[in-house]
């Protein structure tokens, strides 16, 4: 790898976009990172950043000069402007790492495949050369349970039987860098996976033993973690997801060796994951 290749970086800020800036700085790449605000991005030293935001896809120009290649995270619940943003990027970049979802399918169409598979769709549409990654649930969002965890309340959730494959942000990352600095990848739709498929209770109790403190669940009804998610997300979305979980009760999600098969490491598990976050879980 020489450091004659420019990448660009949307999401560098982010939980994955900060391990992809990283590594490819290790690979010696030529990184720019995108920010809306540059001067609080916190970049690190030999990084380049640049100002841009998604929701103008315009802004994305500057940014985009002299760039092979890209990353792209999509951070929003509807791919309303994902069209503009891929063709934009199109314009200027020969290949683009985007981070998608397991839940997309090949055999079903954009629509069915939500925001994410509709995200897919816009980019394969401007014919740049294309990789996708198609992760399970990420570990990092188990630490919307933390607050409760340190304050020894009961963390509150559907479907505790629910099995997950979830995946370290650092594995997404180390599969995007090879994707972006090594041939033989444009093409590929890579669904990614943790080690194993543990249960929402296991993971709680995961974090309880990481964090020293016992942890209590609480199992709530469907309904109540509906209502609890519109104050984020839309009904289709909340009703998606719901419906998602209760199917892994009994089918758990799968696991894939995709990660030891990029990269030649295996994929962090979970309980690495937790002890990785140590601080954010102990709010220490």
């Amino acid at each position: 790898m020489t450091d004659t290749k420019k990448i660009l970086v949307i999401g560098a800020t982010g939980n994955i976009g900060r391990h992809v800036v990283a590594g490819l700085r290790a690979r010696r790449a030529a990184v720019r990172a995108v920010a809306r605000v540059p001067a609080l991005a916190g970049m690190p030293e030999g990084v380049e950043t640049v100002a841009g935001d998604l929701t103008v896809p315009d802004s994305l120009r500057p940014a985009l000069a002299g760039v092979d290649s890209v990353f792209l995270l999509w951070p929003f619940l509807s791919a309303e402007g994902a069209p503009a943003v891929a063709r934009v990027i199109a314009e200027r970049v020969k290949h683009v790492v985007y981070v998608s979802a397991m839940s997309v399918r090949d055999d079903r169409s954009p629509a069915q495949n939500g925001v994410w598979g509709q995200v897919e769709d816009a980019i394969r549409r401007t014919g740049v050369d294309w990789t996708f990654l198609r992760p399970s649930g990420f570990a990092t969002n188990t630490l919307a349970w933390a607050a409760a965890i340190r304050a020894g309340a009961p963390v509150r959730i559907p479907y505790p039987r629910a099995a997950r494959s979830l995946i370290h942000e650092r594995d997404i990352a180390d599969v995007a860098v090879r994707a972006l600095t090594e041939p033989g990848h444009v093409g590929a739709a890579y669904v990614l996976t943790g080690p194993a498929a543990i249960t929402q209770a296991a993971q709680v109790r995961i974090l309880g033993e990481v964090a020293g403190r016992p942890v209590q669940l609480e199992e709530i009804a469907p309904d109540e973690a509906r209502a609890a998610m519109l104050s984020w997300a839309d009904s289709d979305f909340a009703d998606q997801a719901l419906a998602y979980w209760a199917s892994l009760v009994d089918d758990p999600e799968p696991v894939t060796d995709t990660v030891q098969a990029v990269t030649g490491a295996p994929a962090r598990g979970f309980e690495q994951w937790a002890r990785d976050h140590i601080d954010e879980v102990a709010g220490r």
